[in-house]
């Protein structure tokens, strides 16, 4: 079936919207250095419920992506809008977790300071140390098995069901997975996120004790953190005019 271009839905303004910050936390990922060559993957969904969702193509940085190389694809990995392909490790894994975890932005990447700690006994953050990371507590899961790429359905739907509600997904020996309901509070997680896992391996590196807080304090700063959001979209428009986008439409 030829790709169709003339899906009215794909040319909306909530839809190029999207389009266009799905783009910004690209090109801000690639910034801040959170990408590794042109791998992984960020998509979002679209607002109609249909099991639709935009996600990045297959072969391009981070840093040269705009709107209009964003795909549209459906649940089961057709192309519906755009010129570029997809790669099929991005469909299993998140085609899953838009499917089974109904999340709606889905950032996987394999940035280094979190992804350093899935390799770790621990497997991931310890959301009681640093201030950064107790905006985490209670909302991360670990995924302390590792079955190679994700090339099939089976294993896209094992990761998706290990998320069991959380918004964060430590990958053991592979990487992370950060959602959000909204592509901008999505993407300042995923930044503070590599933060708190940063202050983490370098107090590691040290070799002195860590001091935790008590899971209380944790429960509390994550609460307060949660509870405001403006702070989130207030960075992410700071990037917008640090990474503009463009658009040829």
């Amino acid at each position: 079936m030829p790709v169709s271009q003339r899906d009215s839905s794909v040319h909306t303004a909530d839809t190029l919207a999207l389009r266009t910050d799905l783009a910004l936390a690209l090109r801000a990922a690639a910034y801040h250095g959170l990408e590794e060559g042109v791998c992984n993957h960020f998509s979002v969904a679209l607002p109609d419920g249909s099991d639709r969702f935009l996600i990045n193509p297959r072969g391009l940085h981070w840093s040269e992506i705009d709107a209009d190389d964003i795909v549209l694809v459906d649940a089961k990995g057709a192309r519906l809008a755009g010129r570029h392909d997809v790669e099929a490790t991005a469909m299993f894994i998140h085609g899953a977790i838009h499917r089974i975890a109904r999340k709606t932005c889905v950032l996987h990447t394999h940035m280094p300071y979190a992804t350093s700690l899935t390799v770790t006994s621990r497997r991931g953050l310890d959301t009681r140390l640093s201030q950064n990371a107790m905006r985490f507590h209670g909302r991360v899961a670990i995924d302390a098995r590792y079955d190679g790429l994700a090339l099939d359905t089976a294993e896209g739907e094992r990761i998706a069901r290990a998320m069991n509600g959380a918004d964060i997904l430590f990958l053991g020996n592979h990487g992370i997975v950060v959602c959000g309901e909204r592509v901008d509070y999505a993407y300042d997680d995923l930044y503070f996120l590599e933060r708190a896992c940063q202050t983490e391996v370098l107090a590691l590196s040290t070799g002195q004790t860590l001091e935790p807080v008590p899971d209380t304090m944790a429960r509390h700063v994550a609460m307060q953190i949660q509870g405001e959001r403006l702070q989130s979209t207030l960075f992410f428009e700071s990037l917008r005019r640090l990474v503009p986008v463009a658009s040829r439409r």
